[in-house]
């Protein structure tokens, strides 16, 4: 093959490289949309928030069950508000990848033994952003009996694709994790929970 011809394949090559990224961009940017518009979809649905009540009803019985109540045939366990990002979003009662489509789920454990993790893509409109949050930074998650548990951010983690382990058992009592966009890796964000909240609303209430 002559330098001319190897130079026209080349180029060839560049283009159907630049058009396929192209077109993954288009994808996820659909993705995004469709998963934003569900999120603000199943918030308008959700009962009338009773945020403050007593969450120290529940310390005497950690082993009970999370609420659940169904919201276009699947079970909530409850929203998730993080101000810093001014992101409010409903929290499935389990997990598998086509829930996540929807709505960032619950992967382990419960408010009230103070081990949950909640699981997300890495849209903008759900984890993408879970980045950017610092130490300090205040995290906010109300059960479906509208009993508000406050959090703060304390570290962040990246961890292994298979580290489920590390996952479910590392430091404070609420992670939030998502995957990097390469897919090589899990951005892990944990949170130490504080007082119960009184009177937490939503971004719509603001």
């Amino acid at each position: 093959m002559n330098s001319k011809k190897s130079g026209i394949l080349l180029v060839c090559i560049g283009i159907a490289l630049i058009l396929a990224s192209v077109g993954l961009i288009c994808a996820n940017v659909r993705e995004d949309r469709k998963a934003q518009a569900s999120v603000e979809r199943i918030l308008a649905q959700f009962p009338v928030s009773k945020a403050g009540g007593a969450v120290s009803a529940y310390l005497p019985d950690p082993d009970r069950a999370m609420p659940v109540e169904e919201i276009g045939g699947n079970g909530y366990i409850g929203r998730l508000f993080i101000p810093s990002l001014e992101l409010e979003l409903p929290v499935m009662d389990d997990w598998d990848y086509r829930r996540m489509k929807t709505a960032p789920c619950r992967y382990a454990g419960t408010a009230y033994q103070n081990n949950l993790v909640i699981c997300a893509h890495n849209y903008a409109s759900h984890f993408g952003r879970l980045k950017n949050l610092l130490p300090g930074d205040t995290v906010l998650f109300t059960d479906m009996d509208g009993n508000a548990f406050v959090y703060k951010v304390i570290e962040t983690e990246n961890l292994p694709p298979a580290a489920v382990e590390e996952m479910k058992n590392g430091s404070g009592d609420l992670t939030l994790f998502t995957c990097t966009v390469s897919g090589r890796a899990r951005v892990a964000v944990r949170c130490r929970r504080e007082d119960a909240g009184e009177g937490v609303s939503s971004i719509a209430d603001r």
